[in-house]
């Protein structure tokens, strides 16, 4: 009996210095809030709303020094990442959130905050007069917590990503784009988790965007004689038939001056029986500044479980493909689409053919990245003669 018990307590103490040597030794990831005052200037952006382009270019800038000091500190190892989070009204100008990501030992904790604050405070003296940052402003929270029995555990991942998940434009996985659509690349997991695939009577009949947790933008000329709501259900996810969530269609707004032929106006909001919980996987597109302006040349993104050629089979998995923005007078010209692009739509492809949305892309996303590779939904899949013929590119609302 004495034997048993010493081995017990003998195996209950070598469990328990093996937990706290792990716990105490190997990296884990740990998660830091940081916030700091900017003077004189008012910004009311977070990323839940698509930013002004000032505040896109204060936070580019940030995200840059961030990232630039951080990797040519002593703690380059331990960096995973930075990012601005929120710009708000303060007294007397903005504060700004930052949220930043770091892997290390959690013997290491209070060292290493010291030092994440000393760079962090750095920067902002180096950039007083560029940002009008006040440092004595600056303050940072380990947003990680304690777990029992004297060893840490980083805050949960899903509890952290919610931050990001509310985040509009944000992409779980970045996009490696095919040549195109018809005789395309699959889409990664979670590259366009606003896309929906809008199925009636359970099968997909068009895409959507996610702008918001109850309403998507689309094509309004996917429901002109299917206009029904109760037929239609939207679908997230990136295999068009193994779901994410599916949601009900509650009702379908049409744009009052939308008419055929012609297809003019062609765009319509659809409204969700139930608001959608944002995941990393279904997640909301931003909505642009009414002033923006794509250049010609500018590359966008258009995605979509519409047809690999025309009149050809459907795909499973969701594909993507890079293209260019077309000026409308070129699209406009005889021997392309001779006139009938009007300034309510534009032009995006390739006029040499190789890149095009096809049949069922419809009401599918335009998608236009800014330099915080945030997306923006600038179109959406209208109209085009065929698929990916010479002269021929596709026509967005």
């Amino acid at each position: 009996m004495v034997i048993l018990i010493f081995l017990g307590v003998t195996a209950i103490l070598g469990v328990t210095v093996g937990l706290l040597v792990h716990f105490l030794a190997v990296g884990k990831t740990f998660y830091y809030q940081g916030d700091f005052h900017i003077s004189g200037v008012t910004h009311n952006d977070n990323c839940e709303y698509g930013a002004s382009q000032a505040s896109t270019d204060l936070s580019k800038n940030i995200e840059t020094k961030m990232s630039d000091a951080f990797q040519n500190s002593r703690i380059y190892k331990e960096y995973i990442n930075s990012q601005v989070i929120k710009l708000r009204p303060d007294p007397n100008g903005s504060s700004v959130q930052l949220q930043l990501t770091f892997k290390f030992s959690p013997a290491k904790r209070q060292s290493m905050k010291t030092e994440i604050k000393a760079i962090l405070h750095q920067i902002l003296k180096d950039n007083m007069a560029s940002w009008n940052a006040v440092p004595t402003s600056l303050r940072l929270t380990d947003i990680s917590f304690i777990s029992i029995i004297f060893y840490y555990l980083e805050i949960s991942k899903a509890n952290v990503e919610i931050l990001t998940n509310n985040c509009c434009g944000r992409q779980a996985n970045s996009f490696i784009a095919g040549n195109r659509i018809v005789n395309g690349k699959n889409a990664l997991v979670g590259a366009w988790p606003w896309q929906a695939s809008m199925q009636w009577k359970g099968r997909h009949y068009c895409g959507a965007s996610l702008i918001s947790s109850r309403w998507l933008l689309s094509a309004a000329h996917c429901f002109d004689t299917k206009n029904n709501s109760g037929d239609w259900t939207a679908n997230f996810g990136t295999v068009v038939n193994k779901t994410y969530m599916t949601q009900k269609v509650q009702n379908i707004i049409f744009h009052e001056n939308y008419s055929r032929p012609g297809v003019y106006n062609d765009i319509a909001l659809v409204q969700l029986a139930e608001e959608v919980s944002f995941t990393k996987y279904v997640r909301r597109i931003c909505l642009p500044e009414a002033k923006m302006k794509l250049s010609e040349n500018a590359s966008a993104v258009v995605t979509g479980w519409g047809s690999l050629y025309m009149n050809g089979p459907l795909p499973m998995i969701l594909q993507e493909a890079s293209v260019k923005i077309i000026d409308n007078k070129v699209c406009n010209a005889p021997h392309a689409l001779g006139g009938l692009v009007t300034d309510e739509m534009l032009c995006a492809g390739f006029m040499s053919g190789k890149a095009d949305a096809c049949q069922t892309d419809s009401g599918g996303p335009l998608a236009y990245s800014d330099s915080r590779n945030v997306w923006h939904l600038v179109g959406i899949v209208s109209w085009g003669d065929g698929c990916a013929k010479k002269n021929k590119p596709g026509v967005y609302t």
